[in-house]
């Protein structure tokens, strides 16, 4: 069994992403960004993993890319993340192809596709999205 498949083999019930090198396995039941965003702060070495994720938008195939991912399955890809990982030679497959990724309340785009829809950078990417969860955040603690 190849990494990915194990990886894919693992996705299921409230596990998200799954990233596997060799015997080494890696699962989140965060949503979003999150788990991949977490990992790289952290400075987990990411390189040569194969990773499953439920939604993979633009946002995360960059932060796949700063990481050096090698093999990306997404259950839901969109068509500009397609693009991305073609453009920058990472293997993928997917089980469905969307138009776009879309925000929680499904009333428009997602706002970590939202923030680097302009960008190419998988850097300067990661420092948009990092720079969104704090404002997100901000949001959030104002509320309470």
């Amino acid at each position: 069994m190849t990494d990915l498949e194990k990886a894919k083999s693992l996705l299921k019930n409230n596990i998200t992403c799954v990233l596997v090198k060799d015997d080494n396995v890696l699962s989140s039941t965060k949503t979003g960004i999150a788990p991949v965003m977490e990992l790289i702060e952290n400075n987990v070495n990411l390189e040569g993993y194969s990773v499953a994720d439920k939604i993979v938008g633009k946002a995360v195939a960059m932060l796949f890319c700063k990481a050096k991912i090698k093999d990306v399955y997404g259950e839901v890809l969109s068509e500009s993340a397609k693009v991305y990982l073609e453009k920058h030679g990472i293997n993928f497959s997917y089980n469905i192809l969307a138009k776009a990724i879309i925000n929680r309340q499904k009333a428009g785009i997602c706002p970590m596709e939202e923030t680097v829809k302009d960008i190419e950078n998988c850097d300067e990417a990661f420092i948009a999205l990092k720079n969104k969860l704090a404002s997100l955040k901000n949001i959030q603690e104002r509320k309470i």
